[in-house]
């Protein structure tokens, strides 16, 4: 995604949205990122403490499941 961010960048188009994150072509170097991180996780099992900070914004669920990972 890296490499051919342009020609992606180009098929998707710009929305007033992506102008805040620094427009389409920087919006699909960070989802590369996260795809790559995301893989590295998956390969070495660590998903659970990569994902562990986004159970903390899911709101109504209790503080110990969070905790004991489900």
């Amino acid at each position: 995604m890296m490499y051919w961010r342009e020609p992606v960048g180009n098929m998707l188009g710009e929305a007033d949205w992506m102008r805040k994150v620094g427009g389409v072509y920087n919006l699909i170097v960070i989802i590369a990122l996260l795809i790559f991180f995301w893989s590295i996780a998956e390969l070495t099992g660590t998903t659970d403490i990569l994902f562990r900070p986004l159970l903390y914004l899911i709101p109504g669920l209790p503080k110990q499941e969070v905790e004991e990972g489900f």
